[in-house]
């Protein structure tokens, strides 16, 4: 269920970025992207990278599971940050994240509904039909090739090798 994370952080956009200057699917803000090895420089953001910043979603999400033990409180902190889940579980005197809710409020409004609607966003996709997106077909996996070049190559000449645009 942790992919609909990237579906409510980004519509799983490579391009999104938000008013705190997240970027990519993950929305990775950027010390939390360089702490999970994520290149960002002149040439590249690698927080745009799907594959990169998944593995880096990943290992940070795991990171988060293990420090909460659950996911939903993994999911909370992924949203925050970590301490300010650790605050409001101690503010609340419980170790659940929906009765945490209950008894606390100081979690922002966004991260109260955050897990919320990424167990909405599965549940629609896991029962497409019974939600009115039976007609609705996933698309096929994206194929690509990695290939590593030696210094810069203009895209202009890639596209042209490979017979498509640039875009």
């Amino acid at each position: 269920d942790t992919v609909y994370l990237a579906m409510i952080e980004s519509g799983f956009s490579p391009g999104a970025t938000s008013w705190a200057r997240a970027a990519g699917p993950w929305q990775f803000i950027a010390t939390t992207g360089r702490r999970f090895g994520l290149r960002q420089d002149f040439w590249v953001d690698e927080r745009r990278d799907f594959v990169k910043a998944t593995r880096s979603a990943a290992a940070y999400l795991g990171d988060l599971n293990r420090e909460f033990g659950h996911w939903h409180l993994a999911w909370a902190a992924y949203n925050a940050g970590s301490s300010r889940v650790r605050r409001a579980l101690t503010l609340s005197g419980t170790s659940e994240f929906f009765a945490m809710l209950e008894k606390d409020r100081t979690l922002r409004k966004e991260t109260r509904h955050y897990v919320a609607k990424v167990l909405a966003a599965a549940v629609v996709a896991k029962n497409r039909a019974r939600y009115g997106f039976g007609e609705v077909k996933p698309l096929s996996p994206l194929a690509f090739d990695e290939v590593t070049v030696d210094g810069a190559v203009a895209l202009q000449k890639v596209a042209q090798k490979l017979g498509t645009g640039v875009e």
